[in-house]
């Protein structure tokens, strides 16, 4: 279970100081499927960062099953990221030097995972294994960020807008290979999106709104990565 606890975030200097999230309380419990909607600016992306423990909150807790993140020094971060995370984010972060397999292999070794080529089989690379990021398109380079993150088997998988540079037919592939493999494996799955057709996937629905949460809602019955519109 995740359990934020008036979560507060600025940047900016003292003159200038500007609250992108403003006294958060959020529980998203084990296994849940949440997806995070709201307009460009609302603070969707900073409240993944700091859930995750990629960003220090200015105040409040961030408890992973009773354990405050916030309190962690940096050192105490990394370790809890490598060992419990996994993140997609909207930028690829691939090493250009390396190629599709290697890349998707450094997430499977933080865990010792030898069982990462079926991943990469999974969101359809088998055949680019031995490229180049250089080599790929935009959506290809998505696909082996999304590979590297699962190839981790992480306890909370954080999506920033994981099918922006997806089309149609590869981002369902992508969706329905992320919910089957929750499903199997039981993480649990935070996911920021502007497209709210996806939201019919999830469980847990979180809007959000000038930095603060404005409703959450859960779905009845949730829909899979085809049987939503895009």
């Amino acid at each position: 279970m995740v359990t934020l606890k008036n979560i507060s975030k600025s940047y900016g200097s003292k003159l200038n100081r500007i609250k992108v999230l403003d006294e958060i309380n959020l529980i998203v419990n084990n296994g849940d499927f949440a997806v995070i909607l709201g307009p460009s600016g609302s603070g969707k992306s900073t409240l993944l960062n700091v859930m995750s423990g990629l960003e220090h909150s200015d105040s409040g807790s961030i408890e992973y099953d009773g354990h405050d993140i916030a309190k962690y020094n940096e050192s105490q971060l990394t370790r809890f990221r490598r060992e419990y995370i996994g993140f997609i984010f909207q930028q690829y972060y691939l090493l250009p030097n390396m190629n599709v397999e290697k890349n998707i292999k450094m997430g499977a070794d933080l865990i010792n995972n030898k069982d990462y080529r079926e991943i990469i089989r999974a969101v359809g690379l088998d055949d680019k294994k031995d490229k180049y990021p250089a080599e790929l398109s935009g959506g290809e380079q998505q696909r082996v960020s999304i590979a590297r993150a699962l190839a981790k088997k992480p306890k909370v998988l954080y999506l920033d807008e994981p099918t922006g540079a997806l089309d149609e037919k590869t981002g369902r592939l992508i969706l329905d290979y992320i919910s089957k493999l929750q499903d199997r494996q039981k993480f649990t799955v935070v996911m920021v999106t502007h497209n709210i057709n996806i939201a019919e996937m999830a469980n847990t629905v979180i809007k959000m709104n000038s930095g603060k949460i404005v409703d959450i809602y859960k779905n009845k019955v949730q829909k899979t990565a085809y049987e939503i519109g895009w």
